[in-house]
C-alpha cells in the first residue's frame, strides 16, 4: 500500500535526504538528523534532534518514531519514549528524543540516520461500559508474568 504524504523540508534540512526506506521491503523510513553542529551525547544523557521537515498525515494515520536497531545494539543509543507517536493533527517540526544508555560519549553528526518511521492507521474506540465482562477467557485477570517464560 502507498499513500501520498504532503512534507515541507525546512531550511536547516537543505541538502539532507528525505525519508525514506533503506530496501524496498522496510516498514521504517530512515530519519536523518539535520543539526548545523556535532552533538556529543554522554553516557544516559537525552536529547531532541531535529529532522528538518514537517509533514501532514492523512486522518486515521499515525507516525511512530523508534530506534534503529544498529544504533541501539552496537551503540546503545534509543529512542526515550519508544515508540513515540505523531498524531495526524501535528504539523510542526519532526524531532527524535534520543538516549544514550551506553558507557561511553556518542557523537551525532550532520544527516545521520538517527531513527526510524513507521506510519500506520489507527482506530479510534468509543467505550461500551458495562457491569462486568462477559466473554471469559483462559487467562483471566492473571496479569504480569501469568503466561510464564518457558513453554508449558
Amino acid at each position: 500500500m502507498n499513500i501520498s504524504v504532503p512534507l515541507q523540508i525546512l531550511p536547516h534540512a537543505e541538502g539532507l535526504q528525505l525519508p525514506a526506506h533503506a530496501t524496498e521491503d522496510a516498514a521504517g523510513l530512515d530519519l536523518s538528523a539535520a543539526i548545523d553542529q556535532e552533538i556529543v551525547l554522554a553516557p544516559l544523557e537525552r536529547v531532541l534532534i531535529p529532522c528538518g521537515f514537517m509533514m501532514a498525515l492523512s486522518q486515521g494515520f499515525e507516525a511512530q518514531i523508534r530506534p534503529r536497531s544498529g544504533l541501539a545494539f552496537k551503540d546503545g543509543i534509543t529512542v526515550l519514549n519508544a515508540p513515540g507517536t505523531i498524531d495526524a493533527d501535528y504539523r510542526g517540526e519532526i524531532k527524535v528524543l534520543l538516549i544514550n544508555l551506553s558507557n561511553t560519549s556518542f557523537r551525532i553528526t550532520r544527516g545521520m540516520r538517527i531513527a526510524q518511521m513507521v506510519i500506520a492507521r489507527y482506530t479510534t474506540i468509543t467505550w461500551d461500559v458495562c457491569e462486568s465482562l462477559e466473554s471469559a477467557t483462559q487467562r483471566g485477570v492473571q496479569g504480569f508474568g501469568s503466561t510464564g517464560t518457558h513453554g508449558r
